[in-house]
Order: C-alpha cells, then sequence, then structure tokens
C-alpha cells in the first residue's frame, strides 16, 4: 500500500505539475544521508567502509533543510549510515514534516529507543525498518545476532504509538524465497503498513568479498518472482504496480537516477545513491552538469544488475499508462 490518500494527492499535484511545465527531468525523493556513520557493518553495504574524513563528516539539521528547499522533492528518505546515530535527527525530521514534505526515516532498529518518545505520528511520516529476511539471514547479514529481534519489537513499538511503519527487504542471492514471503505475510499480519521488496545491487565501496551475494537481473527477476508467489494476494507492497511488474519482468523500464537525487555530508552526490562519479556543490550543477545519457541499463556496465527503486521506482511512476490508473487506485485504498 502507498501513503495515506491526501498524501497521495499531494505527490499527483507534483508531478502533473512538473509535466505541464515540460520538464523531463524533476526529483522525486530526495535521498537523505546526514551521517555515513552506522552501528552495523552489513556484509552488502559500502557506505561503512568510505574514507576516515568522510565518515567523519555530517550534515547540520540548517544543511538538511536547506537541501530538501533547493531541490523541491515533494518525499524524502532520510537514510545513511544510520541516521538515529546523528544528534539531531528529530529536528531534521520535525523539519521536514513542518514543510509537509512526506518522509520515511529508515533505520536498522538498533537505537529507535532514542526516538520513539521524542517524535509523534504523522499521516507524512513513517519509520523505515530494514529487514532483510528471517531471523537467521538478517543476522547474518547484518552480521549482528540478535539484530532481528529488536527489529520486530521495534515495530511493534511504533505501531502500538500510532506510526506508520514500512519494512525494507533488500533480496541477495541465497534468500530464501518461501521463508521471505512467510515474513512478509506475518509483517502485514502485525499491521505493517507496507513491505518495500528490492534486490541489491553492488558499487565500488562494497567488500570484493561480498561480490558474490548480488543478483544478476534475471536471477532478481526469478527470486522476486518466487517471493511475491510464497507471500501470497495479502501482502500490502510499498512498491507501485508498475515497479512490481518491473521487477516480475513484465515491464521494461529505463533508470531515472534524477528522480531520487542524493545529498550526502560531501554534497549532491552524481550519478546516483550508490554510484559515486562525482559530487556537485548545487543541486542545480548535479541536474545540469551530469551526463545522464552515459548511465542505465545497456549503457553502462555498471549499471547492468541494478533494478534499485531509487533508480526505477521514479521511472515506474513516470511511464505511467492510463491502463494503471485503475491498478493505483486499487494499491492506494487496498494494497
Amino acid at each position: 500500500m502507498g501513503q495515506p490518500l491526501r498524501v497521495t494527492l499531494d505527490l499527483a499535484r507534483y508531478v502533473v505539475g512538473q509535466r505541464l511545465r515540460g520538464r523531463r527531468r524533476f526529483p522525486l525523493v530526495l535521498m537523505l544521508e546526514p551521517t555515513e556513520l552506522c552501528n552495523l557493518s552489513c556484509t552488502g553495504c559500502g557506505k561503512i567502509r568510505q574514507d576516515a574524513a568522510v565518515m567523519a563528516r555530517r550534515l547540520t539539521a540548517q544543511e538538511c533543510f536547506d537541501a530538501v528547499d533547493e531541490c523541491g522533492a515533494p518525499a524524502v528518505s532520510i537514510a545513511g549510515g544510520e541516521p538515529l546515530t546523528h544528534p539531531e535527527i528529530v529536528e531534521i525530521v520535525e523539519g521536514m514534516l513542518a514543510r509537509r514534505k512526506l518522509t520515511l526515516l529508515c533505520t536498522n532498529g538498533i537505537l529507535l529507543g532514542r526516538v520513539l518518545p521524542k517524535l509523534r505520528p504523522d499521516p507524512r511520516f513513517s519509520f523505515v525498518f530494514h529487514l532483510d529476511g528471517p531471523r537467521e539471514h538478517h543476522d547474518r547479514m547484518v552480521e549482528r545476532r540478535g539484530v532481528f529481534d529488536l527489529v520486530m519489537k521495534g515495530i511493534r513499538e511504533a505501531k502500538a504509538r500510532g506510526f506508520r511503519v514500512t519494512t525494507n527487504t533488500t533480496l541477495y542471492k541465497g534468500a530464501d524465497p518461501e521463508a521471505v514471503g512467510q515474513l512478509l505475510r506475518e509483517l502485514t499480519a502485525m499491521g505493517v503498513d507496507s513491505c518495500l521488496v528490492s534486490p541489491a545491487f553492488t558499487y565500488e565501496e562494497v567488500d570484493p568479498a561480498a561480490h558474490g551475494i548480488f543478483l544478476h537481473r534475471q536471477e532478481a527477476i526469478a527470486l522476486v518472482r518466487r517471493v511475491v508467489q510464497a507471500a501470497g494476494p495479502g501482502v500490502r507492497y510499498y512498491n507501485t504496480p508498475m515497479y512490481l511488474d518491473f521487477l516480475l519482468g513484465r515491464r521494461t523500464l529505463q533508470c531515472t537516477p534524477w528522480g531520487n537525487p542524493t545529498r550526502d555530508p560531501l554534497g549532491w552526490k552524481g550519478p546516483c545513491y550508490l554510484l559515486t562519479d562525482a559530487h556537485y556543490e548545487r543541486f542545480e550543477d548535479l541536474m545540469n552538469r551530469t551526463p545522464w545519457e552515459d548511465y542505465g541499463y545497456g549503457k553502462n556496465p555498471r549499471c547492468a544488475s541494478c533494478m534499485m527503486h531509487s533508480g526505477y521506482e521514479a521511472s515506474a511512476v513516470a511511464a505511467m499508462r492510463p491502463a494503471d490508473a485503475w491498478r493505483m487506485l486499487r494499491w492506494i485504498f487496498a494494497g
């Protein structure tokens, strides 16, 4: 399921307005990384393996507000690193909501107690819990025992306080589709508002020893099909129907990395959330100086296996056809 109706209508008005202005490239979701610091060393993540000078820097709350004001995106995904390690994270979330932004706070769940009593439920706000699979698989991927149980406890506490909750399940080679499907059913039964499923993607900062856990495109499609089949019809997906079609191999899309621009402590990161070929001081420079035609499936070998939501969910929205309208309404209202 997507967001509440009024939030979805705001997003729709934004997209229509951009198209009426004749803008071919525009941001939909700001990928905001106020810090790259993390309290886990996940096998498939390269963020924690960046240069020490990068890890020591962080954005101030005001710099975060300036970033979302500068790019104008109607939604912001606060990631990292682990954003709950940031001392101003509550102020950052509240500032985004004051700007009426759809705000997603991504977390591994370990430090949830730092912020849960300080934040208030809001229709525009969701916690997004990283949960790669059932207990043994998840704890292996994050390289620490007991994290799965902390996440499940955090989900229950957040829902009990009235917060919207989404889970983000990244699929790696070797994942058991039956077990992942069962987990998605359990999360839906717990009251989780939506579940995001997306194949993992390898990039330069990832430890080369871990490259064997990543899926090639046809492997990803086969795994997603088995997961969706195992999960059954009752799961509420955060994935739009069009993006899910893409993951299932039913629709062809081209990556639109400008749809999810990334702002981290070094600046505006180009070309995308995971590939880093340049940093720009201004959002305008990111949009105008990035050679977008050099990236995407069939254009750049580094993009060959990528099917991540940060590159393709905006593509799915942009590629909506009239026949998709009814499916989108069902997704908004019924999951």
